[in-house]
């Protein structure tokens, strides 16, 4: 048998109209009393009539007990819960001003207070309707109720505001609809709780508040005034209509990411206004004369009031800032027009000015100091202090000419000194006094103007200027001085070879005079390299393709790196050709990579890396002097120990070294920049201490015109024989050779060297000696060997007199400085043979014959 059960059994807000029963102590005492009485009189039977009773009654007793479990069991009967059955608990539920519903798994309604059936309408508990069947008729209300009924059978919470409308002429009503699970447990999130308040009366005061709002932005947007709001980082985030048709700007773009504060202000006014130091918790109001940039580029005059909050930390929040245009003042009032166009001047001029009182703290300011300021450290921009802009040792001397200032001094020197921040800069301050009011009385808080000029960039062309003087000056004492040692290794060398000549392997003097060889070659080594430097060797440039180049000494490098150094080269794609000389760019990057290694005692990596650098992408920032142009750039970079910052401009200097005592020439990376600067290149390095150090080096991408088609060297088939040795060449000749070479221990030992050879010799202590001598012999000489740098007539000159009389002449020039050196001097199309200094006899003999074969 299925028995009806009431749901409101299951529910703490039953769904009846009387209150819910409630226990009696009366009931339980008759209860016992019956028991009693029943027991009394069983016994009064006596026990043997009794018997069959007292079964029968606990019996009873026992069926009793037996169905009452099983009620409770399923949920028929419950004990009382004196929590759920509290009367304040009920007494608010059912008077609670919104309304409440309780619903079962199956949308049942099963407790609705009276403010429910008020708003849907219920006479009774009973007419109770759930949410969606007392609104299913409204389209505007179905979907928010749909998004209810989901999360109701989700067990979520969910809030909904719905405008309902009102039977036949009356007015709709605003309802928020909520609903939430009844419980957490499984049983009571079954059941849904809804809640319906009326919210049309705080509607009716948000529209209320809402329409007095755009009144007060209709009003704000069309006064006579401009007013915009800035963001802290720029943003403007609200601009008025009259601001924005001041500007000729589309309200739209404002507050959608479009506009900055730098696009409205002029110059550097921007930075005025975020020049407010920054107090925590205090509001700020400032009053700033600046120009605003309209759209199409025009300024116009104004003042702003701008007003700035900041919060207990410090940081700012959005400003407030009232805008009165001051171009009006031009017409109609000629003092005020005086003072906008002061304004003007005081705020875009390119030097940075600022007011101070006697003790250095800024009154006033313009746009240009406000931003240097602000570029410089925090420090700097949050103080008031014009001490703050200058580093601290420094301070000293500006201290001083301000209190000059103050105290009426005039004529005060200019002060530069280095300016407080990350990076190194410089200022040159220009401090005046201020003029005294009337009656000689000064104005107390302002005691001196500051003008403040950046030297930065022009201290650093003056120090690139004087380190080009100091290289050049030093490159012009080292080409002397080799150009003189060249003379003297040549005299050595040609003497050597004398005595090479005169004795055999087998005598005992014989070791001695090779060690001469030796060392003079040594010293003949030591002398290119301060060629090198001073840009003076005789280069012999050939379009390369610099990857394979570095693949071909890639074995030599890693030797040079040793085992502890890890060497990685990093090849460019389609690499430009450079035009260079092979061998003497093979000796930069072994110079590089030695001075690398040396720079990793406990080992690390060294990068090589070729890329072609587009002229976009040269940066006269960073590469100084170098103009723009397309280059190959090379970068050796190592990960030892670094450069001193004191000691980078020093390192191209000749003889410098920070290796110990005969671990190093110190002419290395004097060697690399003279080639590289010879080659028509430039050389950079950017160092760190303790991080590393790159070499880049940038060489001028070499365009061909025509390609020459190389003659290839005969090829050996397989299994031929091998071809014949070449034989030594044959030195000797005859014929004429006027040699003019003012040194006369080298003219007397290259004169005997060419008469063992054969050649008849005459000899020449100058120019001017040649040339009688020439007009002497008539036509019977030769050749003509040559030095470059003599007295009385140089090389040259001696080259072009001499060619007036015999066009055909050949001559050999020979010099300690490179070819190009006196090319420049020649007249054009002249035709010569050089022989760079220091030479052996066989080069000399060589060249000789070589010449005069040649037609």
């Amino acid at each position: 048998m299925k028995a009806d059960r009431d749901p409101s059994l299951n529910d703490p807000f039953a769904a009846v109209p009387e209150p819910p029963r409630r226990g009696s102590i009366f009931f339980v005492l008759l209860i016992a009393g019956a028991v009693v009485a029943a027991a009394v009189a069983f016994m009064t039977l006596g026990r043997s009539a009794a018997q069959p009773y007292i079964m029968a009654l606990l019996a009873l007793l026992a069926m009793v007990g037996l169905f009452t479990l099983f009620a409770f069991a399923a949920g028929i009967v419950r004990f009382a819960d004196k929590a759920s059955e509290n009367p304040i608990m009920r007494a608010m539920a059912d008077h609670a001003f919104d309304g409440l519903a309780v619903t079962d798994p199956r949308g049942h309604v099963v407790y609705a207070n009276t403010a429910y059936l008020a708003l849907t309408g219920a006479a009774s508990v009973q007419d109770a309707r759930p949410v969606e069947r007392v609104f299913i008729g409204d389209p505007d209300v179905s979907e928010a109720v749909f998004r209810l009924l989901k999360a109701a059978r989700e067990g979520k919470r969910q809030q909904e505001e719905v405008r309902v409308a009102g039977v036949g002429d009356g007015v709709g009503r605003w309802l928020r609809m909520r609903v939430r699970p009844l419980g957490f447990t499984r049983r009571d999130a079954k059941y849904a709780v809804w809640s319906i308040a009326d919210i049309t009366r705080d509607r009716e005061r948000q529209e209320d508040v809402f329409q007095e709002l755009q009144h007060a932005i209709e009003y704000l947007d069309h006064a006579p005034c401009g007013f915009f709001s800035a963001a802290p980082a720029g943003e403007l985030v609200y601009v008025n209509a009259t601001l924005a048709n001041w500007l000729d700007y589309d309200l739209a773009e404002v507050g959608s990411g479009g506009l900055k504060l730098s696009d409205i202000v002029s110059g550097d006014g921007a930075a005025l206004l975020t020049s407010i130091v920054p107090e925590p918790g205090e509001v700020k109001t400032e009053v700033f004369d600046v120009d605003l940039r309209m759209r199409g580029g025009k300024t116009m005059p104004v003042r702003l009031y701008h007003k700035l909050a900041f919060g207990v930390d410090g940081a700012p929040g959005a400003s407030r800032t009232l805008v009165i245009n001051r171009a009006r003042d031009e017409h109609a009032d000629p003092q005020r027009a005086a003072e906008v166009r002061f304004m003007r001047f005081f705020d875009h001029t390119p030097m940075a000015i600022a007011t101070v009182d006697s003790i250095g703290q800024i009154v006033r300011a313009n746009a240009r100091f406000a931003k240097l300021a602000q570029s410089l450290s925090p420090s700097v921009s949050a103080s008031k202090s014009i001490f703050s802009v200058v580093i601290e040792r420094e301070r000293g001397e500006l201290m001083s000419a301000i209190a000059k200032a103050a105290e009426g001094h005039g004529d005060i020197p200019p002060v530069e000194a280095m300016l407080d921040g990350p990076k190194e800069r410089w200022g040159q301050f220009f401090v005046t006094s201020v003029e005294t009011g009337t009656g000689g009385q000064r104005d107390d808080a302002e005691a001196a103007i500051v003008y403040l000029l950046e030297t930065t960039e022009k201290r650093t062309l003056e120090n690139h200027f004087a380190q080009s003087q100091k290289m050049q000056a030093v490159g012009q004492l080292a080409g002397g001085i080799a150009h003189d040692f060249n003379n003297v290794l040549s005299a050595i060398m040609m003497a050597n070879d004398f005595l090479l000549n005169a004795h055999k392997p087998t005598d005992p003097s014989f070791q001695d005079i090779m060690q001469i060889k030796q060392n003079a070659t040594r010293a003949a080594a030591l002398v290119r390299q301060l060629l090198a430097f001073s840009r003076k060797q005789t280069l012999r440039p050939q379009v390369l393709d610099l990857n394979e180049v570095l693949s071909d000494i890639s074995v030599l490098l890693k030797r040079l790196l040793g085992e502890k150094a890890k060497p990685e080269i990093l090849y460019g794609r389609d690499l430009w050709p450079v035009k260079a000389d092979l061998s003497q760019f093979e000796q930069v990057i072994v110079n590089l990579v030695v001075n690398a290694r040396d720079a990793m005692p406990d080992g690390g990596t060294l990068t090589i890396r070729l890329l072609n650098m587009p002229a976009g992408e040269v940066d006269p920032a960073r590469q100084n002097g170098m103009p723009v142009a397309d280059y190959v750039r090379i970068d050796v970079g190592d990960t030892g120990t670094g450069i001193p910052a004191e000691i980078v401009d020093k390192i191209f200097e000749p003889f410098f070294s920070t290796k110990e005592v005969g671990k190093g020439t110190g002419l290395g990376l004097s060697t690399v920049y003279g080639i590289v600067k010879q080659t028509g290149g430039y050389i950079y390095v950017e160092s760190e201490p303790g991080q590393g150090t790159v070499f880049s080096i940038f060489l001028p991408r070499h365009v061909q015109e025509k390609e020459i088609a190389l003659e290839a060297p005969p090829i050996v088939p397989d299994g031929a024989a091998p071809l014949p040795k070449p034989k030594a060449p044959d030195l000797t000749g005859h014929g004429t050779i006027l040699l003019v070479e003012d040194e006369d221990g080298l003219r007397s030992l290259n004169a005997r060297g060419l008469r063992s050879r054969g050649y008849t010799v005459i000899e020449a202590a100058n120019g001017l000696e040649a040339i009688k001598s020439l007009d002497a012999e008539e036509g019977e000489i030769d050749l003509v060997v040559s030095d470059v740098v003599m007295p009385e007539m140089d090389g040259p000159t001696l080259l072009t007199q001499m060619r007036k009389r015999n066009p055909e002449l050949k001559i050999i020039f020979v010099s300690g400085y490179a070819e190009e050196a006196f090319e420049k001097s020649l007249p054009a199309n002249e035709q010569f043979a050089f022989l760079p200094k220091p030479f052996t006899l066989s080069q000399l003999v060589a060249a000789v014959k070589e010449t005069m074969n040649a037609s």
